[in-house]
This record gives C-alpha cells, structure tokens and sequence, in this order.
C-alpha cells in the first residue's frame, strides 16, 4: 500500500475514550453490489473486527474494532484475498481513480480512431484489385508494412481494456464476451503479419484496430453511465450538512466535520439549518421540512423527545440535540447504501447478450482449434490450417451479437427522446418491458405538489393575508398567493412549530395551528390552518394537493396494458386514500419512510413481481434504485432523477405507458436480431471450416451481419406508438 508497510498501518487507527478503534481505507476494484456485501462479510468476520461499513459511491470502508483490539495488517490482507487493492482512505485519490478510468478510456478510444482512420490510408489502395486495378506484389507488401506500422501499436495499446478483462474472467476460469474480442484482434494482427511475411495476397491490420476503436465507443459510453447512476448516492449524501455544531461541557459550540460526530454527542442546530445525523430533541421547539424523509412538504412540529432524521430542515427555532447515530449510520446514509445496492445490482443484470456468450464462446474457439488441428492433419498445411481457423473466428465475430441489443436500444431510446422521455441506461429498456406492476408516489407525481387553497371565503382570505404574506411557511404562503399583493401585519412574531402572530389596523392576530389560536384539535385527514383576532372568533382555513388533470388517463392506460398499479406515500391515510378513488387505484399504502418503501419494493419483487416505480421526491430514491425499473418527472429532485432509469421532461404521466409499449417492441426486435445471430453463425461457422470463407469473406460476411442487425433495429422508427 503505497510507501507504507502494513506493520505502520497501527498509527493510523483512531480510537474514542472507550478503547474503540476505527480504521478508513480507500477499496479500489469494487463494482457491484456482490462486491459490496463481499468486503463487508469478509472483513466483518476477522478477530476483533465489530463492524464493517463499504461506500460504493466514495470507495470508503470503515472498519470498527473492539476495545484494545483489531489488526489493521490482517485486513489489508483479507482485502488482498478478496481481490480488492486497498490504501489509506483519501477522498481526493478516490475521485482521482474513478477520473482516471475514464482519462484512460477516452486515451484508448482517441488511440484507437487515430490507427484506424491512418491505416485504412495504407490498405485502401491495395483493394483497388477489386476494380481491376491491381497493385504490383511489391508495392501491396509495402503498404501491408505501413498498414502495420501504425495498426499494430494502436490495436495492442487500446485493446488492454479487453484484454485485461479477458485475463481477469479466463483467471477467474470464466469466459466473458471480451475473452472472444481479444482472441479475434490477437489473431487477426497474428495473421495478418504472417500473411504479409509469406508476400500473401490480404491482410487485415486495419480491421483490428477499426473493431477496437468501435467496441471502445461503447465501453466508454458505459463508463460514462456507471458514473452518472452512482451520481445519485452523491446528491443525497451532499445534503448533509457538512460541519455540525457541537457542544462542549460549558455549552460552546465548536464546528466540526459531521464524519466526527459520535453517539452521545451534544449540537446545536440553528434556524435553516439541516440536521447533521439522526438524534434527539432535547431542548428546544421547532417546525422540520422533512420532506427527505416522507417526501411531504408539508411542515412537521417537533418537541423535546422527538427523533429528527438527518438531512431534516429546521425551519424554526434553536434546537439543542444529542446524537444517536453516527453520519454513516444515519438514515441518509441507509438510503444512499439502498440506492449503491440497487444501482449496482441493476448494473450486474445478466443481459441476453452475456447469457448467449457463456455458450457462444467455448463453442467457437472449440471449433477455431479443431479447425486448425484437423485441417493440419489432413494435410492443408499448417498456413491454410491457420487461415481457416481465423476465419472461423473473424465471421463469428460476436459484433451482431453485441449489437442485437445496443442496436435496438439506440432506435428506441431516440424514439422515446422525441416523445420527450430520455433513456440513462443502456438496460433499462429491457427491463421496463417485463415490468407487471406500478408504483407512484403520490406528492408531485400523481399531483400537483404544491398546497391549494380550498377555502372559498374571499373575505376570511383577505383577512388573513396581511399575517400570511409575513411567514414562509408553504401553507402561509398559499394563503398569501391566493390574496396576490397587499399589506403585511406589523409587529410579526414567528413562534416556532405554531405559527405567527401580528398586529392588523390595531388588532392583534393570529394564524397557525389549532392549538396556537387556543382551539381543540379535531382528527383530520385535511392539511389546515386556523386564523382569528383575539377575543373574536376563529376561522378555519383547509388545502389540499390536488390531483394531476392527465392521472386518470394514465392510470387507465397502464391497466389496459395489463399492468396492476399502486401508491406508496409517505403522506397520510386519508389524503392518499382520496387521490386513489380519485384517479381509479384500489391498492394503496401510505405513511411510508425511505426504507419502507424500498422494503415494500423488495416484497413485491420475493413476490415475483416486475415493478416499475415512479417517483420525483428525495424520500423516493432509494425506491427508485431498487425496483425493476424506475421514471422520475423532469421536475423531480435531481437525486431521483439520477437514480431513475427514464426521465421524463414535462410532467404528462401517460408517458409511462408511452415507454412502456416502447419497451416491448424493442425487446420483441432484440429477439429477432439474437434468432438472426443464430442462424448466421451456424450457416457462417461451417462454410469457414470447410474452407468456403475466406478472411476477407469473414470480415465482409461480418460486416454484413452487423449492418442487418441494425437495420431490423431501425425498423422500430417506422412503427407507431400503439404497439
């Protein structure tokens, strides 16, 4: 690990008054959410060892050891047998590693088109033969030389991302789809060098690095997605507050980094400001945006006792917490791992192109040897053996396998962008076409979002306007909208988690909650506000959040797809269970937080159901990670736009079932370009074996599998939107 020894690693243990150690390393190598519970287990089951928490978005892991125990060397080298390189954790060499991959692929792609377009200047006119215009012997030799001067290095150089792969999954006594790609441009420069010592007649140095240079553009297209999906973890986490106030035994308050906040700890949070880590209200009353949460704007009161999440708004006064949490245990950080999870697992879901490859591969270089060996031992030669061989290899080349799903994928996602539905991954559309189930969340997905009036008293308005116009409050607000412009209350005092008070034409008012103004609260399933003068009567002003004009639609349209539907709201029963008669939904559920709803996802898929998940809020994201597949509206918050697979722009929800019949048809062209590759390669495998294929037959017959691929994708633009 860098200049470092394992034995010095001891020093670098920081430990609490207890005795406690916590050790920080930087993991690099971890890719998926198998990678994830791997290291956690692992280290988890070593001598000492009390807790093991990995950060897929960051590389962080954080290890726990027991009073007076724990051997840092003993995980670095668990670490090591799991495959994993490990360093002392620095959030500036995590984000370097993560550039760096992509520094390194831009390179290889830049690398690569750089030797296929000065290649193809060599080897262009040595097809003039097929014109009548043949090259002396010669003069082809010399341009084959100058094809391979500038080929051969480029091919090697921008082929180690494959190559390193095909390593890795061959060590691994596996075969992935890159083991049959560095096979074919190994051979293929292999041959084409032989064929240009032995003054032979064709050679393909160009094709090598052209086949690297376009598979490279779809690694890093790859890349570039992984980086956006794990982008979401990072908003939500960057929305807690970075320094926490802490308290010392006389009542100062320090500001240090929230990471050094330990259970037990005394802060303090001031007005606006966000709750560092999940704690205990000690001192102090206050109203909490806690939409992160429950993913309701409406404003919650909060009193000494009370539980307050991080990531929580104070939106009133002083509050004095203690800490029951640390910042990687808090509930923010529970719903960034659900997202990592469910990101990464949907990152691991085996595509039909990789499940077609774990038999495509041992069958091919199976009949590669054989060809070689039986046509040398029936005499051919061992150059024509070798010839043969390669063109087995060249016109199975698994391009129109990999393109039977990217090709489709292309055409649909370029169909759906027209219709205002951007597609992120590259997977997302064959998972939404097996989707069977639908979930919304209710606040700002199935409705406005946003507190309407519903008291129709024009005069009660203008009454409590002045006192509205004077409070930020969402509800105050809507009253103060409602009114438009006018005059503001003198003397306004807010108290916090009641409400405000003022003076109107001499007259002292208020407007707050029920309790605030002195009367009983009643049960209700309404958002509300009370208003009166004192020693006058009180008013009663009612919202409500109303239902989206195309909801109805929508959800029918999805029924008549054959799909069942459902809400999962944070908010309460009685709001939720209106908007459902209303827009036509018989299953709901609400009341729900973050993890709730992830875990009501995680049943419905033991069930064995396919759930598209629709949501736009905070508390939504961890859902949208985990389900089958996930669309967020263009308004939603930019972590759930991140962990959603489909975004789409406005807020027209018929765009779900749009996607859907989308789906469907690309997932029916997909199987059409996968039975196509079939019976390509058992009509083209044979030919190549009994000598009928040439090389450059291979690469032609190759190309024009490719390019029938492609066209059958193509034919979903022609195809309407009613499928």
């Amino acid at each position: 690990m860098s200049d470092l020894s394992l034995s010095d690693l001891g020093a670098f243990v920081s430990r609490d008054d207890s005795g406690s150690g916590r050790l920080e390393l930087l993991v690099q190598g971890a890719r998926c959410a198998g990678c994830m519970a791997r290291i956690e287990k692992g280290v988890a089951a070593l001598p000492g060892v009390t807790g093991s928490r990995f950060n897929l978005t960051t590389g962080k892991l954080s290890v726990t050891f027991a009073r007076g125990a724990g051997e840092p060397a003993l995980v670095m080298r668990s670490l090591e047998d799991l495959g994993y390189r490990a360093s002392l954790f620095d959030p500036a060499a995590a984000r370097a590693q993560e550039d760096r991959e992509g520094k390194d692929l831009a390179l290889a792609l830049g690398v690569a088109a750089f030797g296929a377009g000065n290649a193809m200047m060599f080897t262009v006119p040595t097809w003039a033969g097929l014109f009548g215009q043949e090259l002396s012997p010669a003069t082809r030799e010399l341009m084959y030389w100058l094809s391979a001067l500038v080929a051969t290095p480029c091919a090697l150089f921008a082929g180690m991302t494959f190559f390193r792969s095909a390593w890795a999954s061959l060590r691994r006594r596996q075969a992935n789809m890159d083991v049959p790609i560095s096979i074919g441009v190994l051979l293929t420069l292999a041959v084409s060098f032989s064929e240009t010592l032995q003054h032979g007649a064709h050679a393909y140095f160009d094709a090598a690095v052209t086949l690297v240079f376009l598979l490279l553009i779809g690694r890093y297209l790859d890349h570039k997605l992984r980086l956006r999906a794990r982008s979401a973890a990072r908003d939500l986490l960057a929305l807690q507050a970075p320094i926490a106030m802490r308290l010392d035994d006389a009542g100062r308050e320090h500001g240090v980094p929230v990471g050094d906040v330990l259970v037990g700890d005394r802060l303090a949070v001031a007005p606006g400001d966000r709750i560092p880590v999940d704690a205990l209200l000690e001192t102090g009353v206050s109203d909490i945006d806690n939409a992160m949460i429950t993913g309701e704007s409406a404003p919650v009161a909060v009193a000494p006792g009370d539980l307050i999440h991080a990531g929580a708004l104070n939106l009133g006064g002083r509050l004095i917490l203690r800490a029951t949490a640390r910042s990687e245990d808090s509930t923010v950080a529970a719903i960034a791992r659900l997202m990592e999870a469910g990101a990464q697992a949907r990152g691991a879901y085996v595509r039909l192109a990789d499940k077609a490859a774990t038999l495509y591969v041992p069958i091919v270089h199976v009949l590669a040897v054989v060809t070689f060996l039986g046509g040398w031992w029936l005499g051919l030669g061992p150059r024509e053996a070798l010839l043969r061989a390669a063109a087995v290899l060249i016109v199975t080349c698994p391009c129109a396998l990999g393109l039977a799903v990217p090709a489709v994928q292309v055409t649909a996602t370029g169909r759906l962008f027209r219709k205002g539905v951007l597609v992120k991954s590259g997977a997302a559309l064959e998972r939404l076409s097996e989707v069977d189930h639908v979930v919304f969340d209710k606040t700002g997905v199935l409705t406005t979002g946003q507190p309407r009036l519903v008291t129709e008293i024009p005069a009660l308005i203008a009454m409590a306007a002045p006192l509205a116009r004077a409070s930020r409050h969402p509800l105050a607000r809507a009253v103060a909208d409602r009114a438009g412009a006018g005059p503001v209350a003198d003397s306004v005092v807010e108290v916090p988690g009641m409400g405000v008070e003022g003076v109107i034409d001499g007259r002292r008012a208020r407007l707050g909650r029920a309790g605030f103004l002195g009367v009983e609260a009643a049960a209700s399933s309404q958002t509300e506000l009370w208003f009166g003068f004192d020693g006058d009567s009180r008013f009663r002003l009612t919202f409500e959040d109303s239902p989206r004009p195309e909801a109805q639609e929508a959800v029918a349209a999805l029924r008549k797809l054959g799909l069942s539907v459902e809400i999962l709201s944070g908010d309460l029963p009685g709001p939720v269970s209106d908007l459902a008669q209303a827009v036509g939904i018989d299953r709901w559920r609400a009341g729900l937080t973050p993890i709730e709803k992830a875990s009501a996802i995680a049943a419905l898929k033991a069930e064995g159901r396919k759930v598209l998940m629709i949501g736009d809020g905070l508390n939504d994201a961890a859902a949208l990670s985990s389900a089958h597949a996930s669309m967020a509206p263009g308004t939603a918050v930019d972590a759930s736009q991140n962990a959603a697979d489909l975004v789409f722009t406005g807020n027209d929800l018929t765009a779900a079932a749009l996607s859907i019949r989308v789906a469907r048809a690309a997932k029916s062209r997909a199987l059409e370009n996968f039975a196509f590759s079939a019976l390509y390669n058992a009509v083209a495998a044979p030919a190549a074996i009994l000598g009928l294929v040439n090389p450059l037959l291979a690469a032609v017959a190759m190309s024009g599998s490719s390019l029938i691929v492609t066209l059958n994708a193509l034919r979903m633009a022609l195809e309407g939107d009613n499928r």
